[in-house]
Order: structure tokens, then C-alpha cells, then sequence
């Protein structure tokens, strides 16, 4: 949700009207963002249409993935989405001029039927990288899923310009779990039927994977980001997503007394949930490292078990040099400090590009999802990480399965990322290239270029019924 309302913002500063559509929980979790484009007076209007918790059986407030008590309620959600369609479809037709383009996240395949009744150019927004969109659709074209039935068997995967080995559990296609058959689908179907693509990337990191996906797919491909970096004051960073559990103020003033480059960040983004027992393996190898840093545990994974560790002599013990926040943080004033000189990270897209925006390396420690094959790009392509070694997804391991990284390994993921010898150098220096190019593509560059491609797109090919000019997203 963070990038799209990003991609509201640079729409509406180039002249497009736009209807940013939720709910009424996640318009909360983002009501620092929308006090802020209510007071920019651009012309974003946010929409909050009810989720329908009671009729699909779901608790109270349950209007993310991250918010569900467990993963038993997963299907559970995503059928409850469908329930917004009318009410979507009903705010859509009452407006005046008529929308001329539909930007629709992946996982509501629904979204079609809609565009479809109204006319309107429909593109799908997608959230991971285009490397792993072209991974899972070329595992798709060359019938791996079903050919393959070892979920651990390297495999060596054809159609790509160089050499990438994965397996099927690290490089999971869309809802290809038992009993999500009918969403995958609805989905794949939702995404060929698509009349473009856009994707929060820019050209000079996924070159050769953005122009093989449009090969693959056949259709028109807008990259625009990195979407993070239309963010450029401190309180608009500190804005972005949740309420954050710290004044942004205390954590700018903590990170000035640190030398240039020495901090370890170390966050696992809104949805991984991290057990006790790896939480405090960690927590040893952030102490027997020596390095300073700020580690984010979220609310979710505070049991009795983690509070008592932490209090009982850890955090006193690390108090000279370490910071320890509990709930959401405010991430990109972090990582665009200069006082940070890496990230330990689950690899998740928007994680990942903010930390390529801002020129850290990373340590990458993947748990599920796309985050394995960012890993791949991150380590093993753009040579500005160091891996922490897990090789199996979070979904394979049972609660009272030995921690999936030790202190050990953990510490020497940390001694090789923050390294001052020549590997380390290096690293810092493709990060911080990598940086420059980023910000170029935003200011003036490929990805600025796409967005007003994108709105021309959009004003030609809807169907707007106004004499006005003007383009409704």
C-alpha cells in the first residue's frame, strides 16, 4: 500500500485526478500521509470503502494480511476482498469526469469484471521486483511447478541472460499453495487480460529483466520508480506507513552521534513474524558483534518469553550502543542517514529498494515469498549484500524447529557487511552508485518519463465521457 500511495502522489503532481481506494482501518494506519496530501492540496481524494469482516467471517479489524490473528484466515481474507466490488463499482460510476484508467494491485483479480463494465484501461500494479515476476512466470512457461515435484531440487532456471539456480520453495509462484488453485487462477487470468504493467523498479537496476518480462508478457511495461524517493523531507519519510513507535526526532538525534557509516539497521518489514526463539538468537549475535545498531521488533512477536530476555540484561547490556524499538519505525529516516552503514533485512521489494535508494549494502535474510529471489539479485547480481545463509522459506518450519540462523552466522554476516577492507569498500561503492542512478530516474529520468507516459496512456485510451481534459486514475 506504501508505493501506491507514492504513485497517487507523482500522478496527481503531474495533473491526474486520483482516487486512492481503501478501508477504513488501513486509511488509519496512513492518516499522516493523507494529513499531508489534504494539506499539499493536490488532488488526491481517499477513499474508504467498509470491509466486510462480519459477512466473511473474519475478526474485527481485520482489514490487512499483517492484522489476522493467524494464518487460518489467509483464504479467508482474500474472498472477503471480493465483497468490495460493488461498492467499488458503484463509487466508480457516480464519478464526474468518469475514471479513465484503473491501477489495480495484483491480488484483487475482481478488479477486471469492473474496468471491464466501465470501459476503462485496467494495469496491474505489481509490488515485487520484475526479476521475480519474470522468475515465477518463466517457472510457469516451462511447466517447473508441475514437472518438478521436490520443492528442494536446484533448479537451474531457463530464459534468463545469465545462470540463476533456485528451488521451488524459494521461488514460489502466485498463490501456488494446496487450496488456493481458484485465486491463482483468477489471478494469472486477471494479469493477461491486463492492458499494461506498471512496476515500482527503474530501468538501470532490472534492465535486461524488464525487457525480457515485456517480451514474455506482450504488453506495454511502465517502470516508476523507485517510488520511495518522492519522499524528500524528513517529516514525509517519517510518514510513510505506520505510526511509528518512536519520535523520528529521538532516533535523527541518537543516529548524529554515531560515525558515519557504523550503525547495522535491522528490520523485518509488516509481515514476516519471527519466533521467540530466532529473536533472541539474533539479539546474541547483534551483542556479540560489537557493532552499534537499531533493531525494530514489532508488536506481534513481544511475547512474554522475548520482553522478559530483553529487560532481564540485554538491552542494558547493549545500551551504549544499540537502540531497540518496539512497534514500527521510521524506516527511511533511517536508512538515509549517514550514519548507516547497513541493513539485515527479510528482502522484501520495498525494503530492498529503499535501501538501494539510499546506498546501503544489506544483510539479506529471506523468510517466504518473493524474498528468496531478491536475495539472488541483491548477493549474487548486483553484488551489494552479504547472505546470512537460510536457505528453507518460514512456512516449512515447525514452531520448535531449531532457530533457522545462529549467533554465529549471524555475527559473521554483520563482521563481512560492515568490513573496512577491500570487499566492503567495493560493496559500499556499487551500493552508492546504484543510489545515484536511482535518484537520476526519479528526478527527470527513465522513471519520471514513465509517468507521464503512463497519464498520456491513460488519457488516450480511456473512456471519458467529460469535454474536460482530465485524466481521473
Amino acid at each position: 500500500m506504501i508505493p501506491m500511495v507514492d504513485l497517487a502522489g507523482l500522478l496527481a503532481e503531474r495533473g491526474a485526478r486520483v482516487s486512492f481506494i481503501t478501508t477504513p482501518v488501513n486509511a488509519a494506519r496512513i492518516k499522516a500521509i493523507i494529513n499531508r496530501v489534504k494539506e499539499s492540496g493536490l488532488p488526491i481524494h481517499f477513499i474508504e470503502l467498509q470491509f466486510p469482516c462480519a459477512e466473511a467471517g473474519l475478526p474485527k479489524g481485520c482489514e490487512s494480511m499483517d492484522l489476522l490473528p493467524s494464518k487460518d484466515y489467509d483464504r479467508t481474507f482474500f474472498e472477503a476482498t471480493r465483497l468490495l466490488r460493488e461498492p467499488l463499482a458503484r463509487y466508480l460510476q457516480a464519478q464526474w469526469p468518469r475514471p479513465t484508467c484503473m491501477v489495480a494491485d495484483l491480488c484483487y483479480p475482481w478488479t477486471a469484471d469492473v474496468a471491464r463494465e466501465l470501459r476503462m484501461p485496467r494495469l496491474i500494479f505489481h509490488g515485487p521486483s520484475c526479476f521475480f515476476i519474470l522468475c515465477t512466470h518463466l517457472m510457469q512457461q516451462h511447466g517447473i511447478y508441475d514437472r518438478v515435484t521436490n520443492d528442494f531440487e536446484p533448479i537451474l532456471l531457463p530464459g534468463l541472460p545469465h545462470p540463476v539456480e533456485f528451488t521451488k520453495a524459494q521461488a514460489p509462484g502466485p498463490f501456488n499453495a494446496p487450496g488456493w488453485e481458484k485465486l491463482r487462477s483468477e489471478v494469472l487470468e486477471a494479469e493477461s487480460t491486463a492492458d499494461g504493467v506498471v512496476m515500482n523498479t527503474f530501468d538501470d537496476l532490472e534492465h535486461p529483466y524488464i525487457e525480457l518480462y515485456r517480451k514474455v508478457m506482450g504488453k506495454k511495461v511502465w517502470t516508476v520508480g523507485p517510488l520511495s524517493l518522492n519522499s524528500k523531507d524528513l517529516d514525509g519519510k517519517a510518514a510513510r506507513g505506520n505510526k511509528s513507535a518512536i519520535d523520528h526526532h529521538r532516533v535523527q538525534g541518537w543516529l548524529d552521534s554515531r560515525k558515519p557509516k557504523s550503525v547495522l539497521y535491522v528490520s523485518f518489514g509488516s509481515l514476516v513474524r519471527t519466533r521467540p526463539m530466532q529473536l533472541i538468537e539474533l539479539g546474541c549475535g547483534l551483542e556479540a558483534s560489537n557493532q552499534p545498531f537499531i533493531w525494530v521488533i514489532k508488536d506481534v512477536e513481544r511475547t512474554p518469553e522475548v520482553d522478559k530476555w530483553l529487560s532481564e540484561g540485554f538491552e542494558e547490556r547493549v545500551s551504549t550502543r544499540g537502540l531497540v524499538i518496539k512497534g514500527w519505525a521510521p524506516q527511511m529516516v533511517i536508512l538515509s542517514h549517514p550514519a548507516i552503514g547497513g541493513f539485515m533485512t527479510h528482502c522484501g521489494w520495498n525494503s530492498t529498494l529503499e535501501a538501494m535508494s539510499a546506498g546501503v549494502p544489506m544483510i539479506t535474510w529471506p523468510y517466504f515469498g518473493d524474498q528468496f529471489v531478491n536475495e539472488k539479485l541483491v548477493v549474487d547480481v548486483l553484488g551489494i549484500g552479504v547472505a546470512v545463509g537460510v536457505k528453507m522459506p518460514f512456512s516449512y518450519l515447525k514452531e520448535d524447529s531449531p532457530p533457522a540462523a545462529k549467533a554465529d552466522d549471524i555475527e559473521e554476516a554483520i563482521s563481512r557487511l560492515m568490513d573496512k577492507g577491500e570487499e566492503g569498500e567495493e560493496r559500499r561503492k556499487r551500493a552508492e552508485e546504484l543510489a545515484g542512478k536511482a535518484v537520476r530516474a526519479m528526478e527527470g529520468g527513465s522513471s519520471m518519463e514513465n509517468i507521464a507516459k503512463l497519464i498520456k496512456y491513460a488519457s488516450e485510451h480511456g473512456n471519458n465521457d467529460s469535454d474536460e481534459e482530465e485524466h481521473n486514475v
